[in-house]
């Protein structure tokens, strides 16, 4: 369940137990305060003004604190013009507490969704090469072939070279 609020002429999109940082309230630390959902989600979708009149958020001012510094750089080439100014936004941390529905039911958070994991087939190197067999009419041979890093399977498909791998692989035997 989540509800949208209008906080400071900006809209937050909330759920219970959500910590959202605001432009400074004129609350102290501690205060709770209430506010009215301009719309509330979830199972059911409220939209109406009739659907919203009971709906509540309640709310708690955690914290006054302040933002990132942010710097203001003019600068104009050649004339020797800089100034140099800044500032830092004086916020309040909110602490979302309870959404309570138009009924006045206290409504649960909502669950995530399982995330649901999608199984690759996964085909069979044996069934890989009937096919291969069905296409080229001739039966292909796996070889096993000697580098530097190791063992490396080999397959030939077409008849010479089938017959040149099994002759190589019989030497290997030997």
């Amino acid at each position: 369940m989540y509800a949208v609020i209008e906080l400071g002429g900006k809209q937050y999109k909330v759920a219970e137990g959500d910590k959202v940082l605001v432009d400074r309230l004129d609350l102290d630390e501690g205060k709770s305060l209430s506010l009215t959902p301009l719309l509330v989600g979830g199972d059911t979708v409220a939209v109406t003004a009739a659907e919203l009149k009971g709906a509540k958020v309640k709310a708690k001012v955690e914290e006054h604190l302040l933002g990132g510094k942010v710097r203001v750089f003019k600068y104009k080439p050649k004339s020797g013009y800089r100034r140099n100014k800044g500032h830092r936004s004086r916020l309040s941390r909110v602490a979302i507490q309870t959404i309570t529905a138009a009924g006045g039911k206290q409504v649960e958070a909502a669950r995530p969704a399982k995330a649901e994991t999608k199984t690759a087939k996964v085909e069979k190197p044996e069934a890989k090469t009937k096919k291969a067999e069905a296409k080229t009419g001739t039966k292909a041979v796996k070889v096993e072939a000697k580098t530097k890093t190791g063992t490396k399977a080999v397959k030939a498909d077409s008849k010479k070279d089938s017959k040149s791998a099994k002759s190589d692989a019989k030497t290997e035997k030997e």
